[in-house]
């Protein structure tokens, strides 16, 4: 027996990946206690998307367990160490704001359930691969400090600017502000990297970029396409929260995302790190999307532009993907930014 285990199994990435490995065959176990609706109310509830894995995968059981609490998950890996083949991290307390509020229990979710399941990796399943959703706030507001150009509807670089592809992995991580949401995961991408360098696991740290896709539970604090696609569809009003709009995101499909995972499950290395997003394929600023949106459902949304942006929020970030594309070659994204809000829309409607 194959088992996969997946954290955050009932959130955007983790419920990808249980599909995706349900498919290939495998027994997937999913660990998911919906702390999401403790943060954003029962429109970031994930229990719908449970329902749906459980009813669509006969290979899936899903548990309510913590991450937190390392008693509970060390009964689990020490009852499956022998068929563990995989372990997939995506569980994390995802919100900058909430993070601010929170700090202990945000550093205890990200960082320290972190480090409990790297603990029972080596302990029960130590050749198996550990792959970390890690994200782009590692490096702060650094990108903030790119000679950033405003255009008409973004802002931008030019074009001769090193950084024009996009920020690569040697990007600084210092000497800027996080937002605790930020600290905390780096300090879980920091320690990922350690028990692959130091110890010897095969793990990886994917640096995502906005990841999205129709099973995001889209929330005004978190996740920015599904809830905009859900906002105009309702005709609420949505927040222009800093930078005019024009701060620019890449997008990448939450499919695309995990397809990036079978790749690295396939051919895993020790202490890995990659830069993930959609890249020059797939971006756009927060007033494009909206006036795609409003192109593509015949609207008129109603915006309000709130001067003040959020702590440690960037300008300006699109990733550069090519150390993954040349370590994976067979890798090919499928969606970009047009693709993936048409595909909110229709399931959304």
């Amino acid at each position: 027996m194959s088992l996969a285990i997946i954290t955050g199994s009932s959130g955007l990435v983790g419920s990808e990946s249980v599909n995706f490995f349900c498919d290939k065959g495998f027994d997937v176990i999913g660990i998911d206690n919906n702390l999401r609706k403790f943060f954003f109310g029962k429109n970031g509830s994930t229990s719908w998307i449970k329902s749906q894995l459980i009813k669509r995968n006969k290979n899936f059981r899903s548990l309510d367990i913590d991450i937190r609490n390392f008693s509970k998950l060390n009964h689990l890996f020490k009852k499956y160490s022998k068929n563990i083949s995989v372990i997939i991290h995506c569980a994390a307390q995802p919100s900058h704001d909430y993070g601010k509020k929170f700090p202990f229990l945000d550093f205890h979710v990200n960082a320290t359930g972190t480090l409990n399941l790297l603990e029972l990796t080596k302990k029960y399943c130590p050749t198996s691969p550990f792959i970390f959703m890690s994200t782009n706030k590692v490096y702060g507001d650094s990108p903030n400090n790119l000679k950033i150009l405003e255009k008409k509807t973004r802002w931008e670089l030019n074009k001769a600017d090193k950084n024009f592809k996009g920020i690569n992995e040697s990007f600084s991580i210092d000497n800027s502000t996080h937002s605790f949401f930020g600290v905390s995961k780096t300090y879980a991408d920091l320690i990922v990297q350690e028990y692959g360098k130091n110890i010897g696991l095969k793990t990886v740290c994917f640096r995502g970029g906005c990841i999205t896709g129709p099973n995001h539970s889209g929330a005004s604090l978190h996740g920015f396409l599904s809830y905009l696609v859900k906002s105009s569809l309702n005709k609420k009003e949505y927040n222009l929260i800093g930078y005019k709009g024009k701060q620019v995101r890449d997008n990448l499909h939450s499919n695309d995302l995990v397809k990036c995972f079978w790749e690295f499950y396939k051919k895993p290395k020790s202490g890995e790190v990659y830069n993930i997003g959609g890249g020059r394929y797939s971006n756009c600023s927060i007033v494009e999307a909206l006036n795609l949106v409003e192109k593509l459902n015949n609207i008129k949304i109603k915006r309000k532009i709130i001067k003040s942006p959020r702590v440690g929020d960037h300008i300006w970030y699109i990733s550069d993907t090519s150390k993954f594309i040349k370590h994976y070659p067979k890798w090919k994204q499928k969606y970009n930014t047009s693709k993936i809000i048409e595909e909110l829309i229709d399931f959304q409607k």
